[in-house]
């Protein structure tokens, strides 16, 4: 498996493997691992922040809702990394992107 795949793999394996990556992708800034640790960084730092607001709600239909949200939002940015092309998360990828656009 090539390189840059096994670390935007290592991005998708929570909020501690996207910054280990992040880390690992200093010294050869390969575009493809950059895109999807942008990705990863800003989806698990929405979900924490989220999930810290729908804690308020006390509902379990709204944090299961928000779980399936994320899992799905996951699924497609994951599935992007074994296909091998760059696909930007439906909504917010965009954002990501220019957000940490420094990574």
């Amino acid at each position: 498996m090539e390189e840059h795949k096994v670390n935007s793999i290592i991005s998708h394996i929570t909020i501690i493997g996207c910054i280990v990556s992040i880390l690992m992708n200093n010294e050869k800034k390969n575009p493809f691992v950059s895109f999807y640790n942008r990705q990863t960084l800003g989806m698990f730092l929405c979900f924490h922040i989220g999930g810290y607001l729908i804690g308020y709600f006390d509902s379990w239909i709204a944090s299961m809702t928000y779980w399936i949200l994320f899992l799905i939002l996951w699924i497609i940015s994951f599935s992007g990394v074994l296909s091998n092309e760059m696909k930007l998360i439906p909504g917010v990828g965009e954002q990501f992107q220019n957000w940490f656009k420094n990574l």
